[in-house]
This record gives C-alpha cells, structure tokens and sequence, in this order.
C-alpha cells in the first residue's frame, strides 16, 4: 500500500480494514454516548437526593410549627413562620429554574426528533418517565436517555443552545446563563436579607463574571459579601458557599481559542445526550444551592425534643492565677433557645431578683461576697416542648481573698527629679495591678518608671487592684514621697576616687556615684580644667573625659604632688554641675 500497481488481493485487504477502522470508530463513539447515558442516569439520581434533603429540612420546620401551639410559644411561633415564608420563596425560586433547564431539555429532544409526547415510568422505549409536577416543584422531569435515537446528535443542541458564535451565545443558552446568575443571586439575597430580632439585614450580590482561580474568586466573593449589610457573624460563611457553587468563568480559553462564553464551552459540538447531562449539572447545581439556604434557615430554629436555635463558646476556668502557675480551662459549644430562656434560682435567698436573663441561655447570678469561702448552690430549670420543665442542681464555690496592695522603691524612699525611678508595684488578690499618682509620670510595668514633674517637693503614688473578671477596680495603697534633686557625683581618675592616690599614666576622667550611692544614673563630663602647684604657663584644658593633654605636665610632677581637675559635668536630668576633685602622684 506504499504506492504501485496493487493486485486485486492486495485492494481487498485495503477496502477491509478501511471497513474495520470504520467499525471500530463507530464502536468508539457508542461507547462514549452510553456514558455520557450512565452519566446523566446518576445525575438524575443525585439530583433527586438533594431535592430530598432540601425538602427534609423544610418538613423539618414545618412540623416543629404545627407542635408549637399555646401562648407560651407564641415568639418562637412567629420566627417559625417567617422561616416558612423565607423557604417557600427559595424553594419557588429553585422550581422557576428548574422548570426553566427541564423545558429546554425537551426543546432540543423535539428538535433532534425524538418522541417525547408520552410519559411511562420505568419504560425502556420511553424517554420521560415522569412529567413536570409543580406540587414536588423543584423536582427535575425523570428521563431515560438510554431510549434516545438520535444520542449523537449535535448540530440541534449546538443551534438551540448557542447560536452561531461560541463567544457571544445568542440562542436559548444566552437566557439561560442569565437566569442562572439571576438564580444565584437570588438565592443568597433570600439567604442573607431578613428582619431578625429586631434588626434589618440585607445583601445584595453582583456578578463576577471573571476570576483567574478559585483562590481569586474566594477572595472577589468574600469582599463583596463583607461590604454587605448582612447577618455576617451567623450568615457570612454559607453566603460565600452559596455564591461561589453556582458561579462559573463567563469567558475563557478553549483550545487556543480566547474569550469563548461558558455556553459555547459547553455546548459546543456536544451529542444531543451530552447537552441534556450537562444541562442537569446545572439542575443539580440549583438544588444544592436549595438545599444548603433550606438548611441554613432551618439552623436559625430548632427541631427535636428540646429547643436549639443558638449556638455560643464558654469557656470555664480560674479567674486569677499566680505566675508560672499551672492552669486548666474546660472549653465547649453551648446550644440554647433564645425563646426558652431556662429558670435559676439561689439556695437560701428569699428574694431572687439577684438572678438576671441577658438572652442568651444563661441566668446571670449577682451577690455581694463575704469572707472566707462561699459555697453557693441552687436550680436551673428548662421547658420541653411539651412543656414539661427539666431541673437539675448546681454548686459553685467562690473562695474570697482579701484585698491588699504594697509598694516597694528597690532603690531609695525618694523619687529624685529627672530620673527614671523604678517602682515595683503589687496588688495582691488582683490579676491586675494599677500603678497611679500625684505630681509624677508614669510609663511601663514591672517595674513602672515614675519620673517627678512640676518643681514641687512632694509626690503620691497610688496601687490598685483591677479584677478583671468583673472589670472592678479597687484602690488598695497610697503613700507620699520626697521628691529631690539628683546628688552630686565624684570625680574618679582612672579607677581612683577624688582624694585618693592617683594613677599618672590614666588619661581618663570619670564622673559618677561611688558604692554607696546604689543608682543607676549616668554622668558626662562636658570640659576640665587640671592644675598642679608650682607649675609654669596656663593650666591645661580640654573637653569630654581624655585628659591627653594634660599628660606631659602630669609626668613632670614629684611623687607626693597634688593634681587638680576642674570639671564641668551633665547628668541624666540635664543639669550641669561642677565638680572638683584633687589626687596625689
């Protein structure tokens, strides 16, 4: 077959496997119709699944309405309802939208010539098994694609869906991405748009048509639902969810090929039973989105024997603890009714009115404290919803300290001006202590750092105790203070102090407080003067604390000679001081 004259034997073998490649290809494309077939069979099912459980939750509401009866659940009464209507208009959103897919998948199967007029379930040779029944409302039509004729035929659902340009659909799929947007949109504003407790939420989504992935849409979606007015602590996360499920790239890349429209992507030369399967994707896309709202709004009331409509973190433990303490916190979700708030009472108080109910399925107990421990106990009560009342006992033991505060200056009883004095400072029986004062600045903690202002010679510091538990603050100490100047410093040579033997061969100079002065302040010197009795010329001079230039004088001194130095010298509070100092050689 590489070219030549062919003998008859030869153009035979030819002729049959061009026949045997054509069979072969035809057994291909049966092969990937049927599971185009099985794929749209198990859609189907799937679809029927999340109508269900749509459905469930709805009925789930339903009858916890029809049980709460009697004045006493008049409230939760009225929310029942509301979440009923809320439902009804998701689930009449949902049936408009899947009607809407049912009805072009019927289109395009009349078109492609296939019989659709009649309706038998569980018939092989009929293509509906079930018609459009607007009681069961979003519940898709049931189809048998398997006794479709025409599987493979594409140029009808090509020419209904899309049009003529993959990039720009102008057929039925134009109408339907719009309505599927449309529903999406409407599905999360009757999500996250209600009156609730006495406040208004609302959100109002938009179209994002274009995205680079799934990182970037979630980030698009959760700004826009962020910039909303909506319900965002209880609603945000499932307005997203509901968002991002139904929402597909407009336009994209198909094949080299820029801008082409989802429609056209999708449409685009798919067999008459590849359409259809695609078409319930989108059916089933609605349905969970149905689902997921039904579910959210059932969350907002509570089912089953005892009411749960909120839920809230607590968190149990001591409340003041002492450093590098070991400490151990019981952490869990508590469920309750905001419309059966429960009933506590107090052991062995006539009057209750000590107990308070904030909303939030608690009772709220407020007593003064004695000495010593306290041992409280008493009831907590809640209601079935049949009304019969459920009690059980608690106990709490509260051991009550003393209040107490001291103060203590490490380094002196005074507090010198324009110095950082250090001040630790303890509130005992507090997790918080509070460092105050008169005529002084206060900055950090452990230690504090006061420093005096204004010219006055008296100064107060003041320790208090904060609980901050219970956000009460209590002044526990408060003592007075001197306030004075910083003292003077000594001049030092070297390591030897003024009035001591002195090193001739040191070329420093330092100013600062001997041993017994224990504060940590630092002195510069700005100039000095030296003199040494007897010697010829004017006396050395120079500035900072080298003493170079005073050294060819200082060598020239007899043992027993007295040197001076004249010093003019600044410390931490900027006030400049001269200071003498005199050593012998």
């Amino acid at each position: 077959m590489a070219g030549g004259k062919e003998t008859p034997r030869q153009k035979m073998i030819g002729m049959m496997y061009l026949v045997l490649t054509a069979l072969l290809a035809l057994n291909v494309s049966k092969s990937i119709l049927d599971a185009f077939v099985a794929i749209e069979e198990n859609t189907q099912k799937a679809n029927i699944v999340q109508f269900d459980r749509g459905t469930g939750f709805y009925n789930d509401v339903k009858s916890e309405l029809s049980g709460s009866k009697g004045e006493e659940n008049k409230a939760k009464r009225a929310k029942l309802e509301y979440v009923v209507k809320q439902m009804e208009k998701i689930d009449a959103e949902s049936a408009k939208m899947i009607e809407a897919i049912d009805n072009l998948k019927k289109k395009i199967l009349e078109e492609s010539g296939e019989d659709i007029s009649g309706t038998k379930n569980k018939d092989e040779a009929t293509i509906l098994w079930s018609k459009y029944d607007k009681k069961k409302g979003s519940l898709p039509i049931r189809m048998n694609l398997m006794a479709v004729q025409a599987k493979d035929q594409y140029d009808v659902p090509m020419h209904v869906i899309i049009g003529e340009d993959i990039k720009n659909p102008t057929g039925e799929g134009k109408k339907l991405w719009e309505d599927f947007n449309k529903y999406r949109n409407k599905i999360v504003e009757l999500t996250g748009s209600y009156e609730w407790g006495g406040k208004q939420f609302t959100v109002k989504p938009t179209n994002i048509p274009q995205f680079k992935d799934n990182e970037d849409l979630t980030k698009q979606v959760s700004k826009m639902i962020d910039k909303s007015k909506g319900n965002l602590k209880e609603d945000r996360q499932v307005l997203i969810d509901l968002y991002m499920g139904m929402t597909k790239l407009e336009k994209g890349k198909v094949h080299d090929v820029e801008g082409v429209h989802w429609i056209g992507s999708t449409f685009d030369h798919a067999p008459l039973v590849a359409a259809v399967a695609s078409l319930s994707s989108m059916q089933q896309d609605v349905l969970a989105a149905r689902a997921l709202a039904l579910a959210h709004w059932k969350s907002k009331v509570s089912t089953g024997e005892y009411s749960f409509n909120k839920i809230m973190p607590l968190a149990y433990g001591p409340s003041i603890a002492n450093s590098n303490e070991e400490i151990e916190l019981q952490v869990m979700m508590a469920a309750f009714d905001s419309d059966n708030q429960p009933v506590v009472t107090v052991d062995g108080y006539d009057n209750q009115d000590m107990v308070s109910y904030p909303g939030n399925g608690q009772g709220v107990v407020k007593l003064t404290t004695g000495s010593g421990q306290m041992t409280l106990t008493g009831t907590v009560s809640i209601k079935n919803k049949s009304g019969v009342e459920k009690k059980e006992k608690w106990e709490k033991t509260v051991i009550i300290m003393k209040p107490q505060g001291a103060i203590e200056l490490p380094e002196l009883n005074v507090l010198y001006r324009g110095y950082a004095n250090k001040v630790e400072a303890t509130a005992s029986g507090y997790d918080k202590t509070i460092l105050s004062g008169t005529g002084v600045s206060i900055s950090g903690s452990g230690p504090y750092v006061v420093k005096p202002t204004g010219r006055g010679r008296e100064a107060y510091l003041t320790v208090s105790g904060k609980n901050t538990a219970t956000g009460k603050t209590a002044s526990l100490k408060k003592v007075k203070y001197r306030v004075s100047n910083l003292p003077d410093p000594e001049l030092y040579w070297g390591a030897s102090k003024s009035g001591t033997k002195g090193n001739r061969r040191e070329t420093k100079l330092f100013a600062k407080y001997p041993p017994e002065i224990p504060l940590n302040a630092k002195f510069k010197i700005i100039n000095w003067e030296c003199t040494i009795p007897g010697a010829p010329g004017a006396p050395p001079r120079g500035s900072g604390g080298n003493i170079g230039a005073a050294s060819s004088l200082i060598m020239q001194a007899r043992p027993g000679m007295t040197v001076s130095f004249i010093c003019t010298v600044v410390g931490p509070d900027g006030v400049q001081r001269k200071r003498a100092g005199a050593f012998k050689i």
